[in-house]
């Protein structure tokens, strides 16, 4: 019973399957291969536009941030109170301007000290330096004598030696003098580091406090941050470019920018820094552009979009993206020939691509191209252009940059 049924079951799938087998040759038959409308002698129905010639350029807009072009904490090389800080956040702060003051009392009795002890080391050098004077003269009379045989060997050994010892007396505080010198100038050194100053060597003369990490009265050591200052004319766009973009970076390249915090207001900027390497976690390599900003409205941190002008062409012959075709692995065009019936198939080298606006290169690239309906043509079809338009009716494509 049951092989009865399954043999029944069989035969309705294979008489499905015939079925639908005749159905798909049939659809099959009455489709034709791509351009059968040609091939029929019937004119295809087509869209045509004008070919242009003008300026078209490569243009790529990468989102980034903007940095200081520079930026340092300020730290005291000692410490001590804060006496008075005289910087506030967003203030503006000279070169070599001092932004605060440390409390100088123990500093300034060091300096004090050393004083005093520089005045006694050159007291002592003096003494010393009056001794051997005195040395000089006696050893000069002994050897005197001594050659007149008046002075034995032993009185002019003791003269010498004694000589000797007010040299050595002498180089030794001629040597703490010095050291004294040493010390006042170190103790003058760190009294004047109680004056915290802002001091840089390139860049703008004026620069700002970004933040600010202490308050007055507060007790610091050596090297706390009091103030961050940062530069902010110029300032540093950063983007992120791939690969596919990263070989048409040059230094010099001009971009344009513009920031949600100024809308419809465009930056300039230029390409300053190319880094040579990729971030291993994001494939992208760091672009660096600098920005004037005399009035200084743009702020470290802020989102930006820079277009960067990546290649352009001042004479180039144009045509709608959509105009391309691909032919037996051939990317080409459909001219329209004189006749304004038929079409002629002409192979394209791509180059720069402007929106919807494609630069081509290949012979015989004149008058009008077929934007819409190429899937029905080949090459020598007769076509029927669309509302019967003239070359000058033609939609053209605007060659003005926009």
């Amino acid at each position: 019973m049951s092989t009865i049924f399954f043999r029944k079951i069989f035969l309705v799938l294979m008489i499905g399957a015939a079925g639908c087998l005749w159905l798909l040759y049939s659809i099959l038959q009455k489709q034709g291969p791509q351009g059968e409308t040609a091939k029929q002698g019937k004119s295809a129905p087509v869209e045509v536009t004008s070919i242009q010639r003008g300026p078209i350029s490569l243009q790529r807009t990468f989102n980034g941030s903007l940095e200081a072009r520079a930026e340092f904490v300020v730290a005291p090389k000692v410490g001590g109170r804060i006496v008075s800080l005289t910087v506030n956040l967003a203030d503006p702060v000279e070169n070599n301007q001092v932004v605060a003051e440390l409390d100088n009392d123990e500093y300034v009795q060091t300096v004090a000290q050393a004083k005093a002890d520089l005045a006694v080391a050159r007291a002592n050098m003096i003494e010393a330096e009056s001794g051997l004077e005195v040395a000089n003269r006696e050893f000069e009379r002994v050897k005197t004598l001594q050659k007149r045989g008046v002075a034995s060997e032993a009185q002019y050994d003791e003269i010498m030696m004694n000589q000797s010892a007010k040299k050595a007396q002498f180089a030794v505080a001629t040597a703490q003098v010095t050291r004294a010198e040493a010390l006042l100038e170190t103790a003058n050194i760190r009294l004047g580091y109680t004056k915290v100053s802002a001091n840089w060597a390139d860049g703008d003369k004026k620069r700002f406090v970004a933040e600010r990490y202490v308050d007055e009265g507060q007790t610091v050591s050596a090297n706390t941050p009091l103030i961050l200052i940062v530069e902010l004319d110029p300032i540093t766009g950063l983007i992120f470019v791939t690969e596919q973009d990263y070989a048409q970076m040059q230094t010099g390249q001009t971009a344009r920018l513009t920031t949600d915090a100024y809308p419809g207001e465009i930056f300039k900027g230029r390409i300053d820094r190319i880094s040579p390497v990729f971030q291993q976690a994001t494939r992208q390599a760091r672009v660096e552009l600098t920005i004037d900003n005399p009035q200084h409205r743009l702020k470290p941190g802020m989102f930006i979009r820079a277009t960067v002008e990546l290649a352009s062409q001042a004479e180039a012959v144009i045509i709608p993206e959509q105009a391309l075709v691909l032919r037996n692995d051939q990317t080409g065009v459909f001219i329209v020939n004189e006749d304004k019936k038929t079409v002629s198939w002409r192979p394209v080298v791509v180059g720069i691509r402007e929106g919807d606006r494609v630069q081509v290169e290949g012979q015989g690239l004149t008058g009008r191209v077929v934007s819409l309906g190429h899937q029905l043509v080949d090459d020598g079809s007769p076509i029927n252009i669309a509302g019967d338009e003239q070359p000058g009716a033609a939609p053209a494509i605007k060659a003005d940059r926009q």
